[in-house]
């Protein structure tokens, strides 16, 4: 009997303490230890401007953005003094939009 109790004992409280541990349990992770990027910046156009395939001038333009689209920077690369190039991605609601939809590319400021 004192067996059977104790087993109780050991089953009920595992039940109750190891759910809060488990991804689906009680236990949030914070915002800082998902895998965003913190120096990301955002910007939001002024004019027209072309999304490139790739940082180089004959690159293959992929669309014309216009204005007021909502990019998130991703990376800059700096080809000379006079030409710097930014690696954006688009504001999307990936689960709504088309699925080939053109989200990154490169920016010539």
């Amino acid at each position: 009997m004192i067996n059977n109790l104790l087993k109780n004992f050991c089953l009920i409280t595992f039940a109750l303490i190891a759910p809060i541990t488990l991804p689906a349990g009680g236990i949030q992770k914070s915002l800082n230890q998902d895998k965003f990027s913190h120096n990301s910046n955002e910007i939001i156009l002024s004019s027209n401007i072309s999304l490139y395939s790739c940082p180089e001038i004959h690159a293959k333009e992929l669309v014309v953005l216009d204005v007021g689209t909502t990019l998130s920077v991703l990376r800059k690369w700096k080809v000379s003094k006079s030409q710097t190039w930014l690696r954006v991605e688009l504001a999307s609601n990936k689960f709504l939009e088309d699925p080939n939809k053109i989200l990154k590319g490169w920016l010539k400021m």
